[in-house]
């Protein structure tokens, strides 16, 4: 272990993604080929939980939101990629691998913005893997107390042009102030850009598999001191994102956030409405 001590939530998203691709069966939801490597020695223990309690909820959960949001989001940056986008932003990237994934990312420059303590982790992780990172650039922010935009534009980043900005995962850590800040900071980015934010459900809207994953969820979260903090109805989170100059296209419950047929399974991975995935636009000025 490093001694930046790592987002718990962040090994688990990236082993959950791993293995999908051992434990569940095909047709797989999403493919991180990268995340194992990355994760190193600590990969065979994580991901042995999953070999031997992979039916649980909470880990076949875990393996659903985390390939379907990631396929929701990184389908969407390859048909913007094929239209011209240059930039990808990831806030809250975590152990997020597209930089070093096959794909569009010889042709957009990503920007991948997270707390320094995590990046150091990370940066870490990659020395010990032998894993290339030069395609991503590193973006150290606090989401509750950095804007994120001036670090973007010191590392690169053409605030001019038009950027997918990701962000998943994250909203359901933060403060209600550290989320309308953000928010704020993407909707003064190029118009044409676009967000895909994960946010949590309140209690009253979630369904049966959502509730009964968040039973187990958020108390083991709080635990191991990453409380969820934040909470929307589909309705609120669109008024905030209007606030901040964001138009918002549509609401994609996990259900719907890829093709029908990747949920006719034989394995355990079942979609659950717990959180959900909005995506937005800066509109023309």
């Amino acid at each position: 272990m490093y001694e930046a001590q790592p987002s718990q939530t962040a090994m688990m998203a990236a082993a959950a993604r791993a293995a999908h691709l051992v434990v569940d069966q095909e047709p797989f939801i999403f493919r991180d080929t990268e995340a194992a490597s990355l994760l190193g020695p600590l990969a065979e223990e994580i991901i042995g939980y999953h070999r031997a309690y992979g039916d649980h909820l909470i880990l076949a959960g875990t393996r659903a939101q985390v390939t379907a949001r990631s396929h929701y989001t990184e389908r969407r940056l390859a048909e913007l990629a094929r239209g011209g986008l240059e930039q990808y932003v990831v806030l809250g990237a975590g152990l997020d691998t597209f930089a070093q994934r096959s794909g569009p990312a010889g042709r957009v420059a990503v920007f991948e913005v997270d707390h320094p303590a995590t990046q150091q982790w990370k940066r870490g992780l990659f020395s010990a893997a032998g894993i290339d990172r030069a395609e991503g650039t590193f973006v150290p922010v606090d989401f509750e107390t950095g804007d994120p935009v001036t670090g973007l534009v010191s590392a690169g980043f053409d605030p001019s042009r038009p950027a997918l900005v990701s962000w998943l995962g994250v909203s359901m850590y933060l403060t209600r102030d550290a989320i309308e800040a953000t928010l704020a900071a993407v909707g003064r980015f190029a118009p044409g850009t676009e967000l895909v934010m994960e946010y949590a459900l309140p209690p009253a809207l979630r369904d049966e598999r959502g509730g009964a994953y968040a039973d187990f969820a958020l108390p083991a979260a709080a635990e191991r001191g990453e409380p969820w903090l934040s909470f929307f109805a589909p309705g609120d989170l669109s008024a905030a994102l209007d606030r901040h100059g964001l138009a918002t296209a549509g609401h994609v419950r996990q259900a719907d956030s890829v093709d029908p047929a990747l949920w006719r399974r034989s394995d355990a991975l079942r979609p659950a409405d717990l959180c959900r995935l909005v995506r937005a636009t800066v509109p023309a000025r």
